[in-house]
């Protein structure tokens, strides 16, 4: 803090303390690491700036809590004092002893997949109660958006349900490490008055999102659901209009259980769909199911289980109709082979009985070399209660908790970031 004083003090003879204060903040926001957690205060800074020079009175003020409030009654209390000069010497010592200088929280920003959100916001929630000092903010963008914004340096972590492929990394100088954070399944959920129970065949749901199967009276939809009575309504589907892992793990499963789709439309976080209508985000996709009859769109599990959304049971490999549970779930990662030395697995058609088809790990991106050693030991802590203590919540918010095994991989991963 008193570094952070002295530079103003050297730069405010030229450009004044708001000019100064002005360019120490944007000096620390683009040196992170080299002003570290000194970049806010450089904003306190310019406001406090801004009250101890007159001549910059037109400037809007702002209200300043806790130890701002304290600069601004204690300039009140020194209309005595004469110099600018002054004034900064007696706010050295206001500072010094202000809690702004002792407990500055460490600020860890990150971005990217939806599909993992809500249970990165508990995390973040829970974490920050035991860890006051850590402030934590994810923005659910998509995988695609976090990707890129982790790739840019934009960001202290990103998240994506699509790993990082080889090219991707050989971008990002500071290396990267890729540890699975949790899992989930990826359901179909749909919009069908009075239906509460649909199974779909592969080659149905295949069709369907190829733009073949058309109408819910499809003769191969009755078939599989005799009993059922199926509303004629014509078939609305509703995809992901960003990049995203979701599209990725999806289109991957499409394009392996079938050849024409992996030939027409293929796969990868962002591919052109022959129908539908898009959404942004998982929760843009299921807000459409959620307002259009006839409609069926993909999102994770948890995403419909909250909405309150059916979904429907999916064939598997081993020709059994199963629907998405956490037992599910874990019964499809359980085939999951991870390559030596490497984090990255999709089980895109598992063959056991019991196994739902569409499940999936999504990472955390970390760099594997960090400039700030606060912010690395604060996110060091919070994957770490992540991978452990978070993983308990995963079930209530519809996630698959990871196997052990996977976990003890994940940690040796977190102990090469440095």
């Amino acid at each position: 803090m008193l570094k952070l004083l002295y530079e103003l003090i050297l730069r405010s003879g030229s450009k004044g303390l708001v000019g100064s204060g002005l360019s120490l903040w944007a000096s620390a926001r683009s040196q992170g690491t080299t002003y570290g957690k000194y970049g806010n205060y450089g904003k306190y800074w310019l406001s406090s700036a801004r009250s101890l020079t007159p001549r910059h009175r037109n400037v809007t003020k702002q209200r300043l809590p806790d130890a701002r409030d304290s600069i601004s009654q204690w300039m009140t209390a020194s209309d005595s004092m004469k110099t600018t000069t002054s004034r900064l010497a007696s706010l050295v010592a206001l500072i010094a002893l202000s809690p702004l200088s002792a407990n500055a929280a460490t600020q860890l920003q990150g971005a990217g997949a939806t599909f993992p959100a809500p249970l990165y916001q508990r995390w973040i929630a829970e974490f920050s109660k035991a860890n006051p000092g850590t402030q934590i903010n994810y923005q659910g963008v998509g995988s695609g958006a976090g990707i890129k914004q982790f790739t840019d340096g934009l960001v202290t972590f990103g998240a994506s349900d699509a790993a990082m492929t080889d090219e991707q990394i050989a971008k990002v100088k500071q290396g990267v490490v890729l540890i699975p954070a949790t899992a989930g399944s990826i359901v179909l959920a749909y919009n069908l008055p009075g239906v509460e129970t649909l199974k779909l065949p592969r080659d149905v749901y295949v069709g369907i999102f190829l733009g073949k199967i058309t109408k819910w009276s499809d003769p191969a939809i009755a078939k599989a659901n005799e009993g059922v009575k199926i509303p004629d309504l014509t078939i609305t589907v509703c995809t992901r209009s960003d990049s995203s892992g979701t599209n990725f793990v999806f289109t991957k499963h499409l394009a392996t259980i079938s050849d024409d789709f992996k030939s027409q439309v293929g796969q990868g976080t962002s591919v052109t769909w022959p129908t539908g209508v898009a959404g942004q985000g998982n929760d843009g996709v299921t807000a459409l199911i959620k307002q259009t009859p006839g409609s069926i769109g993909y999102v994770e599990y948890g995403y419909a289980k909250n909405n309150k959304l059916p979904f429907a049971q999916l064939q598997n490999k081993s020709g059994a109709f199963v629907a998405a549970t956490p037992e599910s779930g874990a019964a499809t990662l359980n085939t999951t082979q991870f390559p030596a030395n490497s984090l990255r697995a999709w089980p895109s058609d598992p063959d056991s009985k019991d196994a739902y088809p569409i499940a999936t790990f999504t990472w955390l991106l970390l760099y594997k070399t960090n400039g700030d050693k606060d912010k690395l030991a604060a996110l060091k802590k919070f994957v770490t209660y992540g991978l452990t203590d978070g993983q308990k919540l995963s079930g209530d918010l519809g996630y698959i908790p990871m196997p052990p095994e996977v976990v003890q991989k994940c940690e040796a991963a977190l102990d090469t970031v440095e």
